[in-house]
């Protein structure tokens, strides 16, 4: 028997010998009938911890009918998530970076054994898209990445609000900005319902990515969570699949250079997250294309950053999407030469063809023109120099500044830079150093928009002092802030050698991060240097200390 775009299944489902196999797959609830069509996998990160995945069940079943419309057959199964929200400023996020892997590792093994002939993966928060598109990668079978949708502003005496307003609100309560009543209506009102966090966060940084990447359907996934129009949306992204299936359009077909130099077009124009930077390396690495960090510096300074998106900006993602979505972003960008147009979609159309459907909405001035652009040069940033030999990466989109110098305040952990920042010991002119927090130190890599936030809650502080960090920081992050700097201290990178008082200078022209010590004190400062212990020495962050590699390499296993 051949029925068009089973492959990858005939040897779990066909012939006498699979009997015992349909018989299972029966007892599940399954037909014969079913048995026989392309069997899709769908691998779901629903939880109900958070807002950013809990309606995920209800997307997957929108989905299946799509696949079921168009004659696959889907099995859903589940996958983790961690909410980078919820487990901010706690010794849980360490978990977060880590789960990107466990994602991968573990939608690889289910459709490895049970040998699906497509494959769709349903994120909705940081990391569960990188680890979708990173399964894919390795399985290179038809398969999409969808994106759950973006949350609604939450409304506050009339004002939109997000959740980067909680965070910040967090600070102005520990100055005695706010009261009791003042931070509780903020955290009553900032999550209004499902969907993941509504700016140019990392989560909608990824999803526009995967969209620009070609392995998200444009304008079907940017639709909103809770949006009117998200159920029929995800049924046609199912319609899409089962054609990608049939025509075994394959990962490998989609993800290539020129569509991973989109994506970080895309991330730089719309003054996306800094964690596009680990993640589209992540996704490149796995698909074994040449993508280094000085391409995220290249390509950020020859593409203009024309989106109004919070945190640098006014508008969130719902606004985006009704302004015209990536697909007008597309257009742009190939219009004025800063995308290639000829990059292939999971649609079968391609990039060009994709942005050729946008609808942009009359008079809308969030996605500008290059004409018009917000800032000349894109949102990121890669800088390197005695503190960071192998690079470190800023987010410019939400920085007034072009250079600070100032005395380094160094902290072996974020907990302790918090309290400092809580307690009124930062003085204007700073420089706030995070350290012991990379892939290996953390581990796990920690975000930390818990600090930036109470910083910024101070805007004396927010305009006068700098922070890096071998750690990384959030999506909704704004200010002068440098993360991933890399060689890390744990493995005795030169942020380990930075003392109480030492300047660090920033300069983002030149693109240099420096302390103004010699090379010969740099040296001695770090002969015999030793880690400190690891605070877990068994397990899973036991393992992923063993396997991962640098931020700049994207922090891979």
């Amino acid at each position: 028997m051949t029925i068009e775009g089973k492959r990858q299944s005939i040897p779990l489902t066909e012939g006498p010998s699979r009997a015992a196999a349909r018989s299972f797959l029966r007892g599940a609830g399954f037909s014969g009938e079913d048995l026989h069509k392309p069997i899709i996998g769908i691998a779901n990160t629903w939880s109900e911890i958070g807002t950013c995945n809990v309606h995920l069940r209800t997307i997957a079943e929108a989905l299946k009918e799509g696949i079921r419309d168009a004659g696959g057959t889907p099995m859903e199964f589940n996958t983790i998530t961690i909410s980078d929200g919820i487990t901010m400023g706690t010794q849980g996020m360490k978990a977060s970076l880590v789960s990107r892997e466990v994602i991968a590792d573990s939608i690889e093994l289910v459709a490895r054994a049970n040998l699906f002939d497509g494959l769709v993966g349903i994120g909705g928060c940081d990391k569960n898209m990188p680890g979708i598109i990173m399964a894919l990668c390795r399985l290179d079978i038809p398969g999409m990445m969808l994106y759950g949708g973006s949350i609604a502003p939450g409304k506050l005496n009339g004002v939109d609000i997000t959740i980067q307003d909680v965070f910040e609100g967090i600070g102005s309560y520990a100055s005695g900005k706010i009261d009791d009543a003042g931070l509780e209506a903020l955290e009553a009102a900032a999550c209004p319902g499902a969907g993941a966090c509504g700016g140019q966060f990392t989560a909608n940084t990824m999803a526009m990515s995967g969209e620009l990447l070609g392995i998200s359907p444009l304008h079907l996934s940017g639709v909103p969570a809770m949006s009117k129009d998200k159920l029929a949306a995800t049924r046609e992204a199912g319609r899409m699949l089962m054609d990608a299936v049939r025509a075994n359009r394959r990962p490998s077909q989609i993800i290539t250079r020129k569509s991973l130099e989109n994506a970080v077009a895309g991330v730089a124009a719309s003054g996306g997250s800094t964690n596009a930077v680990l993640h589209l390396l992540a996704i490149a690495h796995e698909m074994g294309i040449d993508l280094s960090i000085d391409d995220f510096d290249s390509i950020s300074k020859r593409t203009p950053f024309i989106c109004d998106l919070t945190p640098a900006g006014k508008f969130v993602a719902a606004d985006f999407q009704a302004a015209g979505g990536s697909r007008l972003l597309a257009q742009r960008l190939i219009n004025a030469g800063h995308a290639d147009g000829s990059a292939l979609t999971i649609s079968g159309r391609t990039l060009a063809e994709e942005a050729a459907l946008a609808r942009e909405a009359p008079g809308q001035v969030v996605i500008h023109t290059f004409d018009n652009p917000i800032k000349p040069t894109g949102g990121l940033v890669i800088l390197k120099g005695n503190l960071a030999p192998e690079g470190c990466v800023m987010k410019i989109a939400a920085a007034n500044r072009t250079e600070h110098r100032g005395p380094a305040r160094v902290f072996d952990c974020e907990e302790d830079c918090f309290a400092a920042v809580q307690s009124g010991k930062i003085k204007p002119g700073d420089v706030l150093v995070i350290r012991y927090e990379g892939p290996k130190g953390g581990p796990g890599m920690r975000e930390m928009l818990q600090v930036t936030a109470a910083v910024s809650s101070d805007a004396e502080l927010s305009a006068q002092v700098a922070l890096l960090t071998d750690g990384r920081f959030s999506g909704a992050t704004r200010g002068m802030t440098a993360g991933h700097v890399a060689p890390e201290a744990f493995v005795g990178g030169p942020i380990a050698a930075i003392r109480e008082g030492d300047i660090i200078h920033f300069d983002i022209p030149n693109r240099t991060l420096n302390v103004e010590i010699s090379p010969e004190e740099m040296a001695a400062r770090l002969k015999g240097f030793t880690p400190p212990a690891l605070r877990w020495p068994h397990g899973v962050f036991r393992k992923y200390v063993d396997r991962v590699n640098s931020a700049a390499k994207g922090a891979t296993t």
